[in-house]
């Protein structure tokens, strides 16, 4: 059995109003009102081309603040609540009065037998491509589809951890319904659900696209050192560990040559353009051309602008895991 060590914190703010905002909108407080800690690096893009997986995750669950931080992403999520007391949305002043927080050694470790895990947000399993594969499937090909979709999330993770998975990763997942429902305008589709593999996994840790927009959140059934989750009907002390049935035909299994690629983002190289000389004819013509093409252009390089990391419009960026 491969033996694999990661770390993890997971924070839930207690603070002295309901907050209704989005996981964007608080981060983006977060990155004014404390320039100067180390997890702003972690928001705002600067090290998205670092870590592809985010080291740093913010979720809104029953209108309760959690942050979870991931190996290198730690220590800035354990200063950061040294620091924070209070933050203002604009007019709106939030007090924290305390910070329950959880801290994992080998957060994330093969285990041999199967654990289970419930999504508390929606699992964004398909993009525009993976959707059109999926509806093609006849209805008993798609839990085994989603349950390679889950492996292969589990080995992203796996190998932006620096993990090395020499063994197969089971999963099993249960989905309230094989309809899936449409998130945005980007074709992404998500489901609600449940799921089972041999991967001990922190509460709160995200897959799937969309994991800087809170999607993919899990809440783990197995570990009574979990930060409650009240939305949960069950109690982890319920489960026991299951053992691995490879006669069970729900039950699907990915080794690390079913790793997705995934290529880091390269900035674009700038090439100097030699301007044209000015044309007496149409000029008129050629500046209405001109300035529709610069709206365009501006449009297109504010969009790709890794600056702009935590703008509404990059959050809605799919992560392709």
């Amino acid at each position: 059995m491969e033996i694999i060590v990661s770390e993890s914190i997971t924070a839930r703010l207690v603070t002295d109003k309901p907050i209704r905002k989005t996981p964007y909108q608080v981060k983006g407080v977060f990155m004014k009102q404390f320039p100067d800690e180390k997890i702003v690096p972690f928001l705002d893009g600067r090290l998205r081309s670092k870590y592809l997986y985010p080291r740093v995750q913010v979720k809104i669950i029953n209108e309760q603040i959690y942050i979870l931080g991931i190996n290198e992403g730690v220590q800035s999520v354990i200063s950061l609540l040294k620091n924070l007391k209070s933050f203002s949305f604009g007019d709106l002043l939030v007090n924290v009065d305390d910070a329950e927080v959880e801290e994992n050694k080998d957060s994330v470790l093969l285990t041999d037998n199967l654990l289970r895990y419930k999504f508390i947000t929606p699992w964004v399993a398909l993009n525009a491509g993976g959707g059109s594969k999926y509806k093609r499937l006849e209805d008993n090909e798609k839990p085994l589809f989603l349950n390679k979709l889950l492996g292969q999330n589990l080995l992203f993770l796996s190998k932006e951890l620096g993990l090395n998975i020499s063994t197969k990763i089971f999963t099993k997942v249960e989905v309230e319904s094989l309809e899936p429902e449409k998130v945005d305008e980007n074709g992404w589709q998500s489901f609600k659900g449940e799921f089972k593999t041999n991967f001990i996994l922190p509460s709160f840790i995200g897959f799937g696209n969309g994991i800087t927009r809170g999607f993919g959140s899990i809440f783990s059934l197995n570990n009574l050192n979990n930060l409650e989750f009240k939305d949960s009907k069950e109690a982890p002390e319920d489960y026991v560990k299951e053992e691995i049935n490879d006669d069970d035909a729900a039950i699907s299994y990915v080794t690390v040559d079913d790793a997705p690629i995934i290529s880091r983002r390269k900035k674009k190289k700038k090439f100097k353009t030699k301007k044209k000389p000015p044309y007496a004819k149409n000029h008129s013509r050629k500046i209405k051309y001109k300035e529709k093409n610069n709206n365009s252009i501006k449009q297109e390089v504010d969009s790709d602008d890794e600056s702009r990391f935590n703008s509404e419009e990059y959050h809605k960026k799919q992560h392709d895991f």
